[in-house]
Protein backbone atom coordinates (compact mmCIF):
# COMPACT_ATOMS: atom_id res chain seq x y z
CA UNK A 1 0.00 0.00 0.00
CA UNK A 2 0.79 3.17 -0.14
CA UNK A 3 1.33 5.97 2.97
CA UNK A 4 -2.33 6.47 3.23
CA UNK A 5 -2.60 1.92 3.55
CA UNK A 6 -4.27 2.56 -0.34
CA UNK A 7 -3.96 0.23 -3.31
CA UNK A 8 -6.34 2.04 -5.84
CA UNK A 9 -7.54 5.29 -6.52
CA UNK A 10 -9.61 7.30 -9.29
CA UNK A 11 -8.66 7.49 -12.48
CA UNK A 12 -6.69 10.36 -14.55
CA UNK A 13 -8.89 11.42 -16.90
CA UNK A 14 -11.93 10.77 -15.12
CA UNK A 15 -14.02 7.74 -15.27
CA UNK A 16 -16.20 4.72 -13.37
CA UNK A 17 -14.44 2.91 -11.21
CA UNK A 18 -10.81 3.15 -9.33
CA UNK A 19 -7.40 1.86 -10.93
CA UNK A 20 -4.91 -0.37 -8.95
CA UNK A 21 -2.18 1.82 -8.03
CA UNK A 22 1.45 0.93 -9.16
CA UNK A 23 3.90 1.56 -6.32
CA UNK A 24 2.04 -1.48 -4.53
CA UNK A 25 2.25 -3.89 -7.22
CA UNK A 26 6.01 -2.67 -7.89
CA UNK A 27 6.74 -3.01 -4.46
CA UNK A 28 5.63 -6.85 -3.74
CA UNK A 29 7.06 -8.13 -7.22
CA UNK A 30 10.57 -6.49 -6.82
CA UNK A 31 10.44 -7.93 -3.06
CA UNK A 32 9.53 -11.36 -4.61
CA UNK A 33 12.63 -10.83 -6.79
CA UNK A 34 14.75 -10.22 -4.16
CA UNK A 35 13.98 -13.16 -2.32
CA UNK A 36 14.64 -14.99 -5.33
CA UNK A 37 17.82 -13.51 -6.04
CA UNK A 38 19.22 -14.19 -2.73
CA UNK A 39 18.70 -17.88 -3.44
CA UNK A 40 20.03 -17.57 -7.18
CA UNK A 41 16.53 -18.00 -8.42
CA UNK A 42 14.54 -15.54 -11.00
CA UNK A 43 10.74 -15.02 -11.60
CA UNK A 44 8.89 -15.09 -14.44
CA UNK A 45 5.63 -12.76 -14.31
CA UNK A 46 2.44 -13.25 -15.59
CA UNK A 47 -0.75 -11.33 -15.64
CA UNK A 48 -3.91 -12.69 -16.58
CA UNK A 49 -5.73 -10.07 -18.96
CA UNK A 50 -8.35 -10.02 -21.60
CA UNK A 51 -5.64 -8.12 -23.66
CA UNK A 52 -3.54 -11.21 -23.59
CA UNK A 53 -2.48 -14.13 -25.43
CA UNK A 54 -4.92 -17.03 -25.37
CA UNK A 55 -4.61 -19.77 -22.28
CA UNK A 56 -3.46 -23.04 -23.89
CA UNK A 57 -2.01 -26.35 -22.90
CA UNK A 58 1.07 -25.91 -24.48
CA UNK A 59 1.28 -22.64 -22.60
CA UNK A 60 0.96 -24.50 -19.29
CA UNK A 61 2.68 -27.44 -19.71
CA UNK A 62 5.95 -24.63 -20.08
CA UNK A 63 4.74 -23.30 -16.97
CA UNK A 64 4.61 -26.48 -15.20
CA UNK A 65 8.02 -27.55 -16.31
CA UNK A 66 9.37 -23.50 -15.06
CA UNK A 67 12.35 -24.06 -12.95
CA UNK A 68 12.00 -19.71 -12.05
CA UNK A 69 9.18 -18.60 -9.27
CA UNK A 70 6.31 -17.81 -11.17
CA UNK A 71 4.33 -14.20 -9.57
CA UNK A 72 0.87 -14.45 -11.08
CA UNK A 73 -0.61 -10.28 -10.62
CA UNK A 74 -4.12 -10.35 -10.34
CA UNK A 75 -5.53 -6.96 -11.55
CA UNK A 76 -8.80 -5.75 -9.91
CA UNK A 77 -11.44 -2.74 -10.68
CA UNK A 78 -11.19 -0.67 -13.55
CA UNK A 79 -7.79 -2.47 -14.38
CA UNK A 80 -3.80 -1.69 -13.27
CA UNK A 81 -1.98 1.08 -13.67
CA UNK A 82 -0.33 0.77 -17.27
CA UNK A 83 3.02 2.02 -15.96
CA UNK A 84 2.96 -2.01 -14.28
CA UNK A 85 3.22 -3.25 -17.71
CA UNK A 86 5.52 -0.94 -19.00
CA UNK A 87 7.97 -1.17 -15.62
CA UNK A 88 7.45 -5.27 -15.10
CA UNK A 89 6.77 -6.39 -18.93
CA UNK A 90 5.03 -9.17 -18.02
CA UNK A 91 3.56 -12.15 -20.09
CA UNK A 92 0.12 -11.12 -20.90
CA UNK A 93 -2.55 -14.21 -20.82
CA UNK A 94 -7.04 -14.85 -21.70
CA UNK A 95 -8.90 -16.81 -20.41
CA UNK A 96 -11.18 -16.07 -22.87
CA UNK A 97 -13.26 -13.35 -24.31
CA UNK A 98 -15.41 -12.15 -21.53
CA UNK A 99 -14.64 -9.76 -18.23
CA UNK A 100 -14.38 -11.08 -14.22
CA UNK A 101 -14.62 -9.44 -11.50
CA UNK A 102 -10.71 -9.81 -10.73
CA UNK A 103 -7.62 -11.73 -11.70
CA UNK A 104 -7.88 -14.52 -8.79
CA UNK A 105 -9.92 -16.64 -10.36
CA UNK A 106 -7.58 -17.16 -14.01
CA UNK A 107 -4.49 -16.88 -11.36
CA UNK A 108 -6.59 -19.94 -10.00
CA UNK A 109 -6.94 -21.56 -13.27
CA UNK A 110 -3.27 -21.35 -14.23
CA UNK A 111 -2.10 -22.50 -11.26
CA UNK A 112 -4.40 -25.45 -11.13
CA UNK A 113 -3.80 -26.21 -14.93
CA UNK A 114 -0.15 -26.00 -14.66
CA UNK A 115 -0.01 -27.90 -11.05
CA UNK A 116 -1.16 -31.15 -12.13
CA UNK A 117 1.16 -31.53 -14.71
CA UNK A 118 4.09 -31.79 -12.03
CA UNK A 119 5.25 -35.37 -11.38
CA UNK A 120 3.17 -36.57 -7.86
CA UNK A 121 0.41 -34.26 -8.04
CA UNK A 122 -2.18 -36.40 -9.65
CA UNK A 123 -2.75 -39.93 -8.61
CA UNK A 124 -1.99 -41.63 -11.93
CA UNK A 125 0.03 -40.17 -14.43
CA UNK A 126 -1.28 -41.55 -17.43
CA UNK A 127 -4.30 -39.51 -16.69
CA UNK A 128 -2.77 -36.62 -17.74
CA UNK A 129 -1.56 -37.97 -20.78
CA UNK A 130 -5.05 -39.18 -22.22
CA UNK A 131 -7.03 -36.07 -21.06
CA UNK A 132 -8.73 -33.42 -23.57
CA UNK A 133 -5.54 -30.72 -25.58
CA UNK A 134 -2.78 -33.43 -23.46
CA UNK A 135 -2.21 -34.07 -27.31
CA UNK A 136 -3.82 -31.35 -29.59
CA UNK A 137 -7.40 -33.23 -29.42
CA UNK A 138 -10.67 -33.00 -27.25
CA UNK A 139 -10.81 -36.40 -25.16
CA UNK A 140 -13.09 -39.85 -25.79
CA UNK A 141 -16.01 -40.52 -24.06
CA UNK A 142 -15.81 -42.20 -20.87
CA UNK A 143 -18.22 -45.06 -19.42
CA UNK A 144 -18.88 -46.47 -15.88
CA UNK A 145 -21.24 -48.90 -13.83
CA UNK A 146 -23.91 -49.65 -14.66
CA UNK A 147 -23.54 -50.82 -17.88
CA UNK A 148 -27.03 -49.61 -19.06
CA UNK A 149 -29.03 -46.53 -17.91
CA UNK A 150 -32.84 -45.84 -18.95
CA UNK A 151 -32.09 -48.19 -21.79
CA UNK A 152 -28.76 -46.08 -23.02
CA UNK A 153 -25.99 -48.82 -22.91
CA UNK A 154 -21.95 -48.48 -22.55
CA UNK A 155 -20.96 -49.46 -26.09
CA UNK A 156 -19.64 -52.83 -26.52
CA UNK A 157 -16.51 -52.78 -28.01
CA UNK A 158 -15.52 -51.26 -23.73
CA UNK A 159 -16.97 -54.14 -22.26
CA UNK A 160 -15.07 -56.88 -24.69
CA UNK A 161 -11.43 -56.91 -22.83
CA UNK A 162 -10.04 -56.56 -26.31
CA UNK A 163 -7.46 -53.74 -25.53
CA UNK A 164 -6.35 -53.06 -28.92
CA UNK A 165 -9.88 -52.90 -30.31
CA UNK A 166 -10.54 -50.28 -27.45
CA UNK A 167 -7.81 -48.18 -27.98
CA UNK A 168 -8.70 -47.78 -31.64
CA UNK A 169 -12.46 -47.01 -30.49
CA UNK A 170 -11.28 -44.62 -28.15
CA UNK A 171 -8.73 -42.79 -30.64
CA UNK A 172 -11.63 -42.71 -33.28
CA UNK A 173 -13.95 -41.02 -30.86
CA UNK A 174 -11.74 -38.64 -30.15
CA UNK A 175 -10.72 -37.65 -33.41
CA UNK A 176 -14.91 -37.82 -34.33
CA UNK A 177 -15.15 -34.93 -31.02
CA UNK A 178 -12.80 -33.09 -32.06
CA UNK A 179 -13.78 -32.88 -35.78
CA UNK A 180 -16.88 -32.13 -35.05
CA UNK A 181 -16.31 -29.65 -32.27
CA UNK A 182 -12.96 -28.33 -32.28
CA UNK A 183 -12.19 -29.17 -36.14
CA UNK A 184 -9.38 -26.03 -35.46
CA UNK A 185 -7.30 -28.16 -33.16
CA UNK A 186 -6.93 -30.82 -35.69
CA UNK A 187 -5.88 -28.74 -38.40
CA UNK A 188 -2.94 -27.75 -36.10
CA UNK A 189 -1.64 -31.43 -34.93
CA UNK A 190 0.35 -33.89 -36.96
CA UNK A 191 -2.10 -36.71 -37.89
CA UNK A 192 -0.27 -40.24 -38.28
CA UNK A 193 -1.41 -42.69 -40.65
CA UNK A 194 -3.72 -44.75 -38.61
CA UNK A 195 -5.45 -41.17 -37.66
CA UNK A 196 -5.80 -40.89 -41.48
CA UNK A 197 -7.49 -43.99 -41.66
CA UNK A 198 -9.82 -43.48 -38.71
CA UNK A 199 -10.64 -40.46 -40.16
CA UNK A 200 -11.86 -42.08 -43.56
CA UNK A 201 -13.54 -44.22 -41.86
CA UNK A 202 -15.65 -41.70 -40.17
CA UNK A 203 -16.67 -39.99 -43.71
CA UNK A 204 -17.29 -43.24 -45.07
CA UNK A 205 -19.69 -43.78 -41.77
CA UNK A 206 -21.41 -40.51 -42.64
CA UNK A 207 -20.28 -39.13 -39.17
CA UNK A 208 -17.63 -36.66 -40.59
CA UNK A 209 -18.81 -34.25 -44.01
CA UNK A 210 -15.38 -33.70 -45.42
CA UNK A 211 -11.80 -34.46 -45.09
CA UNK A 212 -10.33 -31.60 -43.24
CA UNK A 213 -6.74 -29.89 -44.29
CA UNK A 214 -4.01 -31.45 -41.60
CA UNK A 215 -0.57 -32.31 -41.24
CA UNK A 216 0.44 -35.52 -41.53
CA UNK A 217 3.72 -37.58 -40.83
CA UNK A 218 6.26 -38.58 -43.06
Amino acid sequence: TDRHKMVDDTPYGGGAGMVMKAEPILRAVASVHADAQSNGEDIRVVFPTPQGRRLTQPYVQELAGESRRIVILCGHYEGVDERVRLALTPEEVSLGDYVLTGGELPALVLIDAAARLVPGVLGDPQSVVEESFSESMLEYPQYTKPAEIDGIGVPEVLLSGHHEAIRLWRRKQALRSTYLRRPDLLRDRLLTGEDRRLLDELMSEGVVAAPISCREEG
